[in-house]
């Protein structure tokens, strides 16, 4: 059943938005002050504003003063108190959730207005001003978005906590108050048209934010049947088998970044380990030279039962490039930045707590991507590869940054990149022909949900055999708009929405629908092998999915392998390497909100139970841990001679 935590980490997940919402924010207001200044109709603002103070009247005057009033810092503060008071006080049962929904909209609105106007400045309007200028800056209007938290929120509340019609009717007439506001900054030459708008914006965004957060119904599951633990069915064993865990390893190296690991954290991997009887374990330290330690020379020293990485992303894939093939098992202590791989295999996030439940686990095999390029030495990853937005992202990262705000700073990089070109580029998928493209962005994945459960990559699973891909290329604010709300879309229902007319992801003997939009789809069944496409948020957003991958780019650009950077280039080729890792991961093994597909059996003996659809097992049970790792300073690492997929991988299992 579900747990505490469980509920209220669904609750708080939407708040993640608020970063975002800040972020896109900022870009907008630089763009305005920026490179569109003197492009239509931001260039006619001016004129708007000199009509207002043309035709001011002494009624007109007194109406706008009393709407600045009730939604100045004094008059909305004090009708907030109000209203969460009586919400507590006046029912017969309190309403707590409903209090704390107007407060925290209110106080949440007024935190992004002040982050955005930190890093925005805009003067005021140049004609006579009503009111006295407060400091900050013109752009967005804190006033409007003040009264679009506060009014908003109270017929929020009207329309869905109250009966009868009249509701509506109070609904609406609170609905009116952030227009009036917005006409009543302009008419008193506080603002400027796009400045009221962008508190419009803010306001309403915030509101939904936190609406969905603390308001919005959540499912019940159906209480499990008897003999299953979280509905799901319980895991086949075989006669005489001993199930899953690492107990009688023979030999552990733990490959240890020393930044994301810190001595706290190691000891509780020394004790994690101890308490699963493994008692023989090397340390090695990763460095920018050696992003894998000395994981080499143990494992061509002598045999390695298990290897654990201490690290982020890019620790990971490095050991992962050493180990994908050689049939060693890997556990993964999630304590980088990112830390995709372990998100999407749906690993506790707590890193002692994330390697002790994979040591109790099974091992399975997971897909590897192996990448290449001009300058670029062939090298694998377990998460995802890029060029575009997504490199120069990663690349102008603030390191101080990441170390207070974590994967925050990413966000912090993108706003900078938001108006750089497309590329132009093509692309060609297996053996397909080259196609044309312009692209921001493109992303190569083995997963596909980011932080927050964002599915960049709706359709990837780490065990299909395929490659998912994504190309970015929104067309002016419609398209970036477009393009976020298909994902956070996709992120608030734990899934993408296949558009009417889409086929399937192009998988092996799997069955989709073709049509056009609009239309009745008639089934049909993709082709054995071979690519998919298909294209959404106004052609914002294009995916495929493939094997092998085959982009080339008109110049150079910025390339990043699982959060590494890499260096520039014209050329970004990927394939997929099947089963080609073993990993460790919990049995009783919850998936990650928007990632459902794990699910572990247990390794199979020599009469083996019927195997339940997913992640197959390994042969035998030898430890290894799902995971992530940081994004590393050093090189990436060259693919080791003789490493490679195995000649005949486990049959890996398919998502029904």
């Amino acid at each position: 059943m579900t747990t505490g935590s469980g509920a209220a980490a669904g609750r708080t997940r939407p708040l993640l938005l608020l970063p975002l919402l800040w972020a896109l924010m900022v870009g907008a207001g630089l763009l305005i002050t920026g490179p569109a200044a003197t492009r239509w109709p931001l260039s006619a603002e001016g004129d708007v504003n000199a009509w207002f103070a043309g035709h001011r009247t002494r009624p007109a005057t007194s109406v706008s003063e009393w709407l600045t009033l009730i939604a100045s810092t004094e008059g909305v503060i004090g009708v907030t108190l109000v209203c969460v008071v009586a919400l507590v006080v006046l029912p017969r049962v309190p309403r707590w959730r409903e209090a704390v929904f107007l407060g925290a909209s209110v106080a949440a609105q007024s935190a992004l207005f002040l982050f955005i106007t930190l890093c925005v400045e805009r003067p005021r309007p140049v004609v006579s001003h009503l009111d006295p200028a407060p400091p900050t800056s013109s752009f967005p209007s804190g006033h409007v978005g003040a009264s679009v938290a506060l009014y908003g929120g109270l017929a929020t509340l009207a329309v869905t906590r109250l009966r009868g019609p009249w509701r509506y009717v109070a609904a609406a007439v609170l609905l009116v108050v952030p227009p009036a506001v917005a006409v009543s900054r302009l008419y008193r030459g506080m603002h400027h048209p796009s400045d009221v708008a962008g508190g419009l914006v803010n306001g309403a965004c915030t509101l939904l934010v936190i609406g969905y957060a603390l308001l919005a119904p959540r499912e019940r599951p159906a209480p499990p049947p008897a003999g299953r633990e979280g509905g799901r069915p319980p895991l086949p064993r075989s006669a005489g088998s001993t199930g899953g865990g690492v107990r009688g390893v023979r030999r552990v190296v733990v490959v240890r970044h020393p930044l994301a690991c810190a001595e706290k954290l190691a000891q509780q991997v020394r004790d994690v380990l101890v308490r699963h009887g493994c008692t023989d374990v090397r340390w090695t330290s990763t460095t920018a030279e050696r992003p894998c330690g000395d994981l080499a020379a143990y494992t061509a020293a002598g045999r390695v039962d298990l290897v654990v990485v201490c690290g982020g992303d890019g620790t990971v894939r490095a050991c992962a490039d050493e180990l994908a093939g050689s049939g060693t098992a890997l556990a993964v202590v999630p304590c980088g930045t990112g830390n995709l791989l372990a998100r999407n295999l749906g690993l506790p996030v707590k890193p002692a707590a994330a390697l002790d439940r994979a040591l109790s686990g099974d091992r399975v095999r997971i897909d590897v991507g192996r990448v290449s390029g001009d300058g670029l030495a062939p090298t694998r990853f377990t998460v995802m590869a890029g060029a575009g937005f997504d490199a120069v992202m990663v690349r102008d990262a603030s390191p101080r940054l990441k170390a207070s705000l974590g994967w925050l700073a990413y966000v912090v990089s993108a706003v900078r990149h938001l108006g750089d070109p497309p590329m132009r580029l093509s692309i060609r998928l297996d053996t397909g022909d080259v196609v044309p493209r312009r692209a921001r962005m493109v992303v190569i994945g083995n997963v596909g949900a980011l932080q927050g459960g964002v599915p960049l990559l709706p359709d990837a699973r780490p065990d299909s055999g395929r490659l998912e891909v994504v190309l970015l290329d929104p067309s002016g604010a419609v398209g970036w708009l477009a393009a976020a709300a298909h994902l956070l879309r996709g992120m608030m229902s734990g899934r993408s929405r296949r558009p009417a007319g889409t086929g399937t992801r192009g998988r092996r003997g799997t069955t989709g629908t073709t049509g056009t939009p609009g239309t009745t789809a008639t089934p049909r069944t993709t082709p054995a092998a071979g690519p998919a496409r298909r294209l959404v948020a106004r052609g914002a957003l294009e995916y495929f999915s493939a094997v092998r991958v085959d982009i080339r780019f008109a110049g150079s650009q910025a390339r990043e392998v699982d959060g590494d950077c890499a260096v520039e280039g014209t050329r970004l080729v990927a394939e997929v390497e099947p089963g080609a890792l073993l990993v460790q991961l919990p049995r009783s093994l919850r998936p990650a909100a928007s990632r459902p597909y794990l699910r572990t059996d247990p390794a199979p003996t020599a009469a083996p139970a019927p195997a339940a659809p997913g992640l197959r097992c390994a042969e035998s049970p030898a430890p290894a841990d799902g995971g992530q790792g940081d994004r590393h300073a050093g090189p990436v690492a060259p693919v080791r001679p003789g490493r490679g997929t195995p000649a005949s991988p486990a049959p890996l299992g398919r998502k029904p």
